[in-house]
């Protein structure tokens, strides 16, 4: 632990080393002005910023030029030093100046003449909170760097676009959090045939991520085994009750869209678990077909009872498949919502990711306040295949 003496009556300062020294603190250096010390600290004028290894600064209260209480102030502007307990050290016993230094930035103050007992019990104290502080911070630091890798894990297993001569599938995905809980993906069935899947898991943060996780893990193996949309989403329905989680104080379920694309058939069979609808626009039509919710949410029972629903086109058209993260950006009612979706989302049957991005990602994240946003687009192509 190094302890920085700062005062310009050199008295002063043997006083306080010879204290410490007796304590068996030697690690100390000294300054004379408030202008040292900020050298000393790594901020003089002209100076770039740099880490300092200082642990606890006894700082004079009444010095020229600068005083203590400015001396903190300053100190308190960087973020790599404002952690730095400063013990003011005082002959003035006017409250308001005692007080002053507190909101400045000072943990605790000594009198003039120092008492050798209080000092060094103000030190010790100084030095454990300091101590504690450090562990926090590079406990919280792990933490995020352990996040930061779960993100790019959780990432990882996102589908990449697809692009097929009939069928094109793009995403945009922005988080609210480090980890998050949506997750979309898209498997080849072959013969013409795709299966899409977009869902978003209740809440946000480290726990909904690790049940998206679980059902990333099974998702493939589901999809290629049961394919079709009511038995996919029963499976699902099962494997995650499955999951046992004793004293579990929160019913987790997620919502989720589900559909098998017939490119050759140009058929779309689809079940909607409490999900917000999806849009598909075809032809010229500005007006979209809704893929409305048909059955509950996915893990609220042990079983759900469930029909999938299907569709057919003729012509080269675009599906929009997003969480309500994206319409709750309008306040009202869903019909609101999707007339701001809607009018976003009907200019094209192409995939144009700066416009997409623009109309519902330009917003910095509010990570108390928003929730997830996620979008997946499926453009229908004529191509040439055939029967």
């Amino acid at each position: 632990m190094r302890i920085l003496i700062v005062d310009d009556n050199p008295t002063n300062v043997i006083i306080i080393r010879e204290i410490l020294k007796k304590e068996d603190y030697r690690n100390f250096i000294t300054a004379s002005s408030a202008k040292d010390m900020l050298k000393l600290l790594g901020v003089g004028v002209g100076e770039e910023p740099r880490p300092s290894d200082v642990d606890l600064i006894l700082l004079d209260m009444m010095m020229p030029e600068m005083d203590g209480i400015e001396a903190c102030r300053v100190v308190q502007q960087y973020e790599h030093l404002k952690d730095i307990p400063i013990i003011m050290v005082t002959a003035v016993g006017d409250s308001k100046k005692l007080a002053e230094a507190l909101d400045a930035g000072a943990v605790d103050y000594v009198t003039k003449p120092i008492n050798k007992v209080e000092l060094m019990a103000r030190i010790r104290l100084a030095l454990r909170l300091k101590r504690e502080k450090d562990w926090h911070k590079e406990r919280d630091q792990r933490i995020q760097d352990e996040l930061k890798l779960a993100a790019l894990v959780q990432n990882a297993v996102l589908s990449l676009p697809l692009a097929e001569e009939t069928l094109e599938v793009h995403a945009i995905y922005q988080p609210s959090f480090e980890l998050a809980g949506d997750l979309y993906a898209w498997y080849p069935l072959g013969d013409g045939r795709y299966a899409v899947i977009l869902l978003d898991m209740m809440g946000h943060g480290i726990s909904s991520s690790l049940f998206t996780m679980f059902l990333a893990s099974v998702l493939k193996d589901t999809v290629t085994t049961y394919v079709e949309p009511e038995k996919v989403i029963q499976e699902l329905n099962r494997r995650f009750n499955q999951l046992y989680i004793e004293k579990q104080l929160v019913q987790y379920y997620f919502t989720a869209i589900y559909l098998v694309i017939d490119t050759r058939q140009k058929r779309i069979n689809y079940v909607n678990a409490g999900h917000p609808p999806a849009l598909f626009f075809e032809g010229e039509a500005k007006t979209p077909v809704l893929l409305e919710s048909n059955c509950h949410p996915v893990g609220l029972f042990d079983r759900i009872d469930i029909q999938q629903q299907s569709l057919s086109y003729e012509d080269e058209g675009h599906l929009v498949l997003f969480t309500d993260g994206l319409m709750e950006m309008v306040e009202g009612e869903q019909e609101e919502q999707l007339k701001f979706m809607v009018g976003h989302l009907n200019a094209t049957h192409d995939w144009q990711e700066d416009l997409v991005r623009a109309a519902f990602l330009s917003e910095p994240v509010n990570s108390e306040r928003d929730d997830d946003k996620c979008l997946v687009w499926i453009s229908l192509k004529k191509g040439t295949d055939k029967e």
